[in-house]
């Protein structure tokens, strides 16, 4: 009757855990759904990438920080602390009275989110075993698909039948029923001994990482990429990871601890996970656009063929116990950056104008590949931990997930922009002088006014500049491969659950 007990207070949790990740998970996409009717009431169209852009920085740098903070002062008030700090960034979003006052509600937003996306997979690991934890992630990864899938369709329903400022305050019930499960049904022990933040390297740290993030996101749209700017902040980011390292190198308590980079386990996972970060946002970003402008199917269903990723993901996720059991996290991890370069390297035989069965074969595989890497690979990591310490390799590990996603958005629209570029300058005379400037491509391809010939080559140059995109995606899968190699094939696990 105790077991029985366990198991239905851990399975509440998961669904606390579940419900808790479709807050942070879902967020973007259902604000993306929005924005003409959110541009439409508070103006500043020019700030409004910022909207995501404030969300990601934040996110993203702050993990570390939590992971941290849930070894010293345990899980559960981490992890509260952020849902509240996240409803309380949504009620402030839905009353928001222009675009700079929505943006900055953003970023409380995303500080809650950084907690979350910190101690979700944290917990996870903390109540359920090695054997079982593959199945538990194939759970927690399908909140993707799901919010892949659902978020566009509600954000849209929101918008047009009541109002953008609902795609906010939808969250709060959601939130409060969260933190009552948590309250409710996770136990834990409390930390032993009084905790010491090593507040130093906590604001060199942070300053580090958004110097860093900002350059990324900013870098080629704010200003070129080959200027003073980018290597005024190449300079400031390395002033910065020195100061931070040289900081925690002394603290009783560090942040991000240097073990984290030295442990050749740790640190091949954590860079390989860069490497499926910066893979698995580009099709989030061109696929869409490819879909709608090249192959000429509407945007609904340009949306699935995007969320077929999300039907393979958690599949594979849950099958990679069994494989992981058997031969190994890394060897694991090994077989799905195959399949994603398997992936990838299929876009190159997809003909123009685009089968939308081979885009769908194409993000069906990259999903499976996905799976088998992001599950052994963070299962692995905590493993190779006591539970004192698996709030810091989460962090790190999370952080490298998030941290690849933003350089692979950086590095590819570099990619995309060139691929774009290089078609129009070989442009036929007749259309050269009628081309528009890049940022108005997608438009004058949608307009009715544009005559066939013209249409006809930009969808030929968005086709061409989408292949280039997925070569260098590939370049990346095959650099990732041989980080994965690198990689000790045996994890030193610790069985002894805490």
């Amino acid at each position: 009757m105790k077991e029985e007990q366990k198991g239905l207070r851990k399975n509440w949790i998961l669904a606390a855990l579940m419900l808790t990740m479709v807050l942070a998970a879902m967020d973007n996409t259902i604000v993306a759904t929005a924005i003409p009717q959110i541009v439409g009431d508070l103006g500043g169209f020019s700030l409004f990438s910022w909207l995501f852009s404030i969300y990601l920085l934040i996110q993203t740098i702050t993990i570390p920080l939590y992971g941290k903070l849930a070894d010293l002062y345990g899980r559960k008030p981490i992890i509260i602390f952020g849902i509240i700090i996240f409803l309380i960034g949504s009620a402030a979003c839905g009353f928001a009275w222009n675009m700079q006052s929505l943006i900055a509600f953003r970023g409380i937003q995303a500080v809650g989110a950084g907690a979350i996306m910190a101690t979700v997979n944290t917990i996870a690991g903390d109540i359920y075993t090695i054997e079982e934890r593959a199945k538990i992630q194939g759970w927690l990864s399908s909140v993707w698909g799901i919010s892949a899938i659902l978020g566009p369709s509600l954000g849209g329903f929101l918008a047009d039948y009541a109002s953008w400022h609902w795609i906010f305050f939808i969250n709060i019930p959601f939130g409060i029923l969260s933190i009552y499960i948590i309250v409710k049904f996770l136990h834990e022990k409390k930390p032993t001994k009084k905790p010491k933040i090593d507040w130093g390297g906590a604001i060199s740290m942070l300053l580090a990482a958004t110097v860093i993030m900002f350059g990324l996101l900013q870098g080629g749209q704010s200003w070129p990429w080959i200027s003073f700017q980018t290597l005024a902040f190449l300079i400031l980011s390395a002033l910065l990871i020195y100061i931070s390292m040289r900081i925690q190198r002394k603290a009783e308590e560090p942040i991000l601890p240097i073990w984290v980079w030295k442990k050749r386990v740790l640190l091949g996972a954590n860079l390989a996970t860069i490497g499926m970060g910066l893979i698995m946002m580009v099709p989030n970003m061109y696929l869409p656009v490819f879909a709608q402008s090249v192959t000429g199917v509407s945007a609904i269903a340009a949306g699935f063929i995007l969320a077929s990723m999300s039907i393979t993901w958690p599949i594979s996720s849950t099958f990679s116990g069994r494989l992981y059991l058997r031969i190994g996290f890394r060897n694991t991890a090994l077989i799905g950056i195959c399949l994603v370069g398997i992936g990838t390297f299929g876009f190159y035989f997809v003909e123009f104008p685009g089968p939308i069965w081979k885009l769908v074969g194409v993000q069906m595989l990259m999903g499976a590949g996905f799976g088998l890497i992001s599950t052994p690979l963070l299962v692995g990591v905590q493993s190779t931990v006591h539970y004192e310490q698996r709030g810091v390799v989460t962090g790190a590990h999370m952080f490298s997930r998030y941290f690849g996603q933003s350089l692979g958005t950086a590095i590819f629209a570099v990619v995309f922009n060139y691929g774009i570029t290089h078609k129009m300058d070989s442009a036929p005379a007749n259309i050269k002088e009628k081309l528009p400037p890049v940022n108005q491509l997608v438009d004058v391809m949608q307009s009715n006014a544009t005559s066939s010939e013209m249409r006809l080559f930009l969808r030929e140059a968005f086709f061409d500049a989408t292949h280039l995109v997925f070569i260098g995606l590939t370049i990346a899968a095959v650099i990732t491969l041989f980080v994965i190699l690198w990689t000790p094939a045996k994890f030193p696990i610790i069985r002894k659950e805490d």
